[in-house]
């Protein structure tokens, strides 16, 4: 772990806290930890291939599994929460603001949230009183710093849902919801042996078409493309950044017809797996 990072550390739970700026523009010492970051405007994140210019002081919630970049920084500093799964998820495992939960688990893959300058100024302040438990540790720093950063991640969670679901899904489809965020589990957990929607539906004790209407309301792909953006994402994450072969791959992935995988890989992504690992090397030498 790098020198300026502050953490806490006791009995394999572990958290730290990251200043982000020109002089520490990378997360890759802390990218085998659950993330919570906050940026101010003019940041450039990547998040799985994904860009998101900050407008505005923004929230980033990100898992252990995801890849990211910081790409452009901006004068002001940003900071950035990295623990394992001992120190908060273990206690409260699957409720809605666990590691299991709609920040961390969701197939919407919208992992922002925009800030009116109110609401910046406490969660700023939130990072902060988190830092000064984890640089001036007592006997009760553990727990203090458990329940501000279970503060931060419940009112991240209601923004999020003010921001990402509409009032009327709010009010008359809470249960559809939660149901959303069971299967978005559950694809989380299998996708690497279980690639059809016949599979999840058993898990749900659902018929297929069931899965699918259930989905519907709530106005997001269907299922069986939920699957496939999960499993291509992960075949992107390992083109990136492993040196595995494309058809290494495609076994990892629970596919064992090459050929198969290389024409779902390309038909998502546009690329096939071979020009995709090319031209995101290229990108990082041109960076």
């Amino acid at each position: 772990m790098a020198s300026n990072n502050l953490y806490f550390e006791l009995n394999y739970k572990k958290i730290g806290f990251k200043i982000i700026n020109k002089e520490n523009p990378n997360l890759d010492d802390v990218s085998n930890y659950i993330k919570v970051l906050i940026l101010p405007k003019n940041y450039t994140i990547e998040i799985d291939f994904n860009k998101v210019e900050t407008k505005r002081p923004t929230l980033f919630f990100i898992n252990a599994n995801q890849s990211v970049q910081l790409e452009k920084l901006s004068k002001e500093d940003g900071f950035a929460l990295f623990y394992n799964r001992d120190f908060y998820c273990v206690q409260i495992h699957d409720a809605e603001v666990a590691c299991d939960g709609l920040l961390f688990n969701n197939l919407f893959n919208i992992p922002t949230i925009e800030l009116e300058d109110s609401q910046a100024e406490l969660f700023f302040q939130l990072f902060q009183n988190i830092k000064s438990e984890i640089t001036y540790p007592e006997a009760t720093g553990e727990e203090l710093i458990r329940t501000y950063l279970k503060q931060m991640i419940i009112l991240a969670t209601r923004s999020w849902k003010k921001q990402h679901l509409s009032d009327s899904l709010n009010s008359s489809h809470k249960l559809d919801q939660e149901f959303f965020r069971e299967f978005s589990r559950l694809v989380e957990i299998h996708y690497k042996e279980k690639h059809s929607v016949a599979d999840y539906a058993q898990l749900l004790n659902l018929a297929p078409k069931s899965l699918n209407q259930k989905l519907k309301k709530l106005n997001v792909e269907n299922p069986n493309e939920l699957i496939k953006n999960r499993i291509v994402l992960e075949a992107k994450r390992l083109l990136k950044y492993t040196n595995l072969s494309v058809k290494e791959i495609g076994y990892e992935l629970g596919y064992e017809d090459p050929a198969y995988f290389n024409r779902m890989f390309t038909q998502k992504s546009k690329y096939s797996p071979a020009i995709f690992r090319r031209e995101e090397h290229l990108t990082e030498v041109l960076d």
